[in-house]
């Protein structure tokens, strides 16, 4: 591996703290020892931190922003070891927060990246899915048997859902143990997926709901579930890269489950820029869909962070399909054209709780998000051309 990588991190210090402050920093994320005690100067050159930069933060005083170089070859080719070198012992001082990273192109190409991106999403869902934003929801609460999960699965594919996916808080549990629940919601979502086809509904014609179902635990775990996955013929997957780690994640889910991936940004907050990790970050780990708070729900993500994350997840990254960013946390049906003017047209809106809330008219509440979505495509310049365009 060639290159070097350019980190930039936020330093809790005064500016005339920061160089010391951000050599020490160079040393952390590097060689982790005194640089005199290296005797052999050639490697000391290759292998130990350096600092490129150091300027004000435009986020206040008392804050600095330090740009570092590492060596490329000191992560390989492994997310896992990325993640450590971008953050690994830094993360354990409250002081520095990290910005931004640049990958040489050598690294970037050398990553996973997403197998099927968002033209792939849209092909698994039919042809009612090209040029068009995707809907999703969430098969929740956690404590469900697997029957009534599939009941309510069924009710969200007979109303035009492309995607429903697991809650998060769903996994292998005695409630609804993962080789039960999944054969289960996968069967009556194809029963659902049937039913549609002989509607004559031409806005339906074709049109397939997909269910991903969330994997986790240990990896002999994860290869359980996803040998189970590729078994039933469901066709994608949601798991958090924080929880099963980043290399079980790229190595595991992406190789192994031959389906659209989806990340959940569980146990991602922190001290690190949304925009990079799960835009960036998770895409070239091999994320196919990344979904993150969006601003106005439950979480205290700021619009322009937002709209960070999603141009991460779609602009051009060397060899690497984009991802499909996936605005969620708390949203209603009613903010499905500001979410599309903000966000065009390669997206999926994931709306969950709001659907539920609507009781014995939820059915008719998802059907009306669905078919706002498929209408979406035949807008006629109603919403603007894709941010990221140039990738998708």
């Amino acid at each position: 591996m060639t290159g070097r990588l350019l980190v930039t991190y936020q330093l809790r210090c005064t500016a005339a703290e920061a160089p010391a402050r951000a050599r020490a920093l160079a040393v952390e994320q590097s060689v982790e020892m005194p640089p005199e005690a290296i005797a052999d100067d050639a490697l000391r050159a290759r292998v130990l931190g350096r600092v490129e930069s150091i300027e004000p933060d435009p986020q206040g005083p008392g804050l600095q922003r330090a740009t570092l170089s590492l060596s490329a070859n000191t992560v390989g080719d492994d997310p896992a070891q990325l993640l450590n070198m971008l953050f690994g012992n830094c993360a354990l001082q409250p002081d520095v927060a990290l910005v931004d990273a640049h990958l040489p192109d050598t690294l970037v190409d050398a990553l996973p990246g997403p197998r099927f991106g968002i033209d792939g999403w849209r092909a698994a869902i039919g042809p009612t899915a090209a040029g068009r934003p995707l809907s999703c929801t969430a098969l929740k609460p956690q404590g469900m048997p697997p029957e009534d999960l599939a009941r309510l699965a069924y009710a969200f594919a007979r109303a035009g859902i492309d995607v429903i996916k697991d809650d998060h808080g769903i996994a292998d549990q005695p409630a609804a143990p993962f080789d039960r629940r999944v054969p289960a919601v996968q069967a009556a979502v194809e029963r659902a997926n049937r039913e549609k086809a002989g509607l004559g509904d031409p806005a339906l014609a074709g049109h397939r709901t997909v269910y991903a179902p969330h994997v986790n635990g240990a990896p002999a775990r994860l290869e359980r579930q996803l040998a189970l996955v590729r078994d039933e013929g469901v066709g994608a997957v949601l798991a958090c890269p924080m929880l099963i780690g980043a290399g079980a994640f790229a190595g595991l889910v992406r190789e192994r489950a031959g389906v659209p991936v989806m990340a959940h940004p569980a146990f991602a907050g922190g001290r690190i820029s949304p925009a990079l990790l799960l835009g960036r970050l998770w895409r070239l780990f091999g994320a196919d869909a990344t979904i993150f708070p969006n601003w106005g729900g439950r979480f205290a993500f700021g619009r322009d962070e937002c709209l960070a994350i999603a141009d991460a997840a779609r602009e051009p990254l060397g060899r690497h399909l984009p991802a499909l960013p996936v605005p969620a946390g708390g949203m209603r049906v009613e903010r499905c054209g500001e979410m599309l003017d903000a966000f065009g047209p390669a997206t999926m809106l994931l709306i969950g709780g709001d659907l539920l809330a609507a009781g014995p008219a939820m059915p008719a509440r998802a059907a009306a998000f669905a078919s706002a979505l498929r209408a979406a495509r035949t807008a006629g310049g109603a919403f603007p051309a894709d941010r990221g365009s140039a990738a998708a």
